[in-house]
């Protein structure tokens, strides 16, 4: 075992580039990173850059350099699908072939008579929209009448929206939980429920930290099931745990934003461990790219390249970093969606003594099996490793 630790950060949403398929997804020329680039002069990624990410791909301002400080490659996709999920699962080592249910015109009659039975709240929406402009419609609807608002989106979630002022918090989580048990059926079977708690007035209302997600639990056991089982940390951060609905996980943080999530990963790898360090930072997706907000997204990735320093200081020559994504969002893309894209792939440890490319990668999967060689344990069957390449 060459790395006794991983820290493995998510940038969600980053992606780098179309996939071949892409088209069939509808996000023919998809390129989360080169797009945001090409709106930003100056785009300041120092820090990403000297690691090899302008290698990976053309983006504009990102030069490539001739010596990089990490490992640098990219990765396809090859499950059917671009959710959060289906990413964040591929990249443990599984491969989805059966995509969730979407809903484009809403939930079906029968769920949603099921559920305000069940909860005994009646149910506004009941549309894809993005999170916000939901608010801005319904909110003070729900205010009055205290229904629930139920939206959806081009992913498979049933989305479910109260003020916590007129419906309290643990009783949105209840309902959270009927629905889960109801979009477990077959015929309604839907990835994800989330609570989609806010505060604030008509005009002003907002979207709080209080959200949770009531994922399924992946098909097949993960990397992170059979590192538990060997007696490696599995430490998630942000939604890691929600994702994977606690399966493989011996201790799961909440975050409340990127900041959050980057200064409690720093804390954590000051601490003792063994195994691995599962971070997600989602507001790359959800506070920006679901919302097309290049503007945001880019001063979001300057903010963690910024601080890219402070977790690269807390990383020994037994350490290994690994930065990527899981799907793309390009902001200046049709419609709300993700996108079919490539994601990067850096990987930085001091001990590393020839840092180069490890190529494109044909799945995610190829870092499970990566993991999984240097940690000593069965891989799931899936991906190639590029353990080689590391040492």
């Amino acid at each position: 075992m060459k790395y006794k630790r991983v820290c493995l950060i998510v940038l969600d949403s980053v992606g780098i580039g179309e996939l071949p398929d892409a088209e069939h997804f509808g996000d023919k020329d998809s390129h989360t990173l080169g797009h945001i680039a090409e709106l930003r002069p100056n785009f300041l990624l120092g820090n990403l850059k000297e690691m090899g990410l302008g290698n990976i791909a053309h983006i504009p301002g990102i030069n490539p350099v001739q010596k990089t400080t990490a490992c640098y490659g990219k990765m396809a996709e090859v499950s059917v699908g671009k959710d959060t999920m289906t990413g964040h699962w591929e990249l443990m080592g599984l491969k989805i072939t059966t995509p969730f249910n979407v809903y484009p015109n809403g939930f079906p009659e029968a769920l949603i008579q099921r559920f305000e039975e069940r909860t005994e709240r009646k149910v506004i929406g009941n549309k894809p929209a993005s999170g916000m402009n939901i608010l801005d419609e319904l909110g003070e609807e729900q205010i009055k009448t205290g229904a629930w608002i139920v939206y959806t989106s081009a992913d498979s979630v049933f989305q479910i929206a109260a003020h916590e002022e007129t419906i309290p918090l643990q009783e949105l989580y209840d309902a959270c939980e009927v629905a889960r048990e109801l979009t477990l059926h077959s015929e309604f079977k839907v990835g994800r429920v989330i609570a989609r708690p806010y505060t604030g007035k008509p005009g002003g209302f907002i979207r709080n930290a209080n959200r949770h997600d009531y994922a399924v639990s992946p098909p097949e056991p993960t990397l992170m099931n059979k590192m538990k089982d060997a007696g490696f940390d599995v430490i998630a951060v942000g939604k890691i745990n929600d994702i994977f609905s606690g399966e493989g996980v011996t201790e799961a943080i909440s975050t409340k934003s990127n900041l959050d999530g980057i200064m409690k990963t720093i804390t954590l790898l000051q601490q003792e461990f063994k195994g691995l360090l599962f971070t997600n930072l989602v507001d790359f997706d959800s506070l920006y790219g679901h919302r097309r907000d290049a503007e945001g997204y880019a001063k979001a990735l300057e903010q963690f390249d910024a601080l890219l320093p402070d977790i690269m200081e807390n990383i020994s020559s037994e350490d290994l970093l690994i930065i990527t994504a899981d799907h793309g969002n390009d902001p200046t893309h049709p419609g709300t969606d993700h996108t079919r894209e490539y994601v990067p792939i850096l990987l930085y440890s001091p001990g590393l003594t020839h840092p180069s490319s490890i190529g494109v990668r044909e799945t995610f999967s190829d870092l499970a099996a990566t993991l999984a060689e240097n940690f000593g344990i069965a891989s799931t069957g899936n991906g190639t490793s590029f353990y080689d390449c590391l040492l």
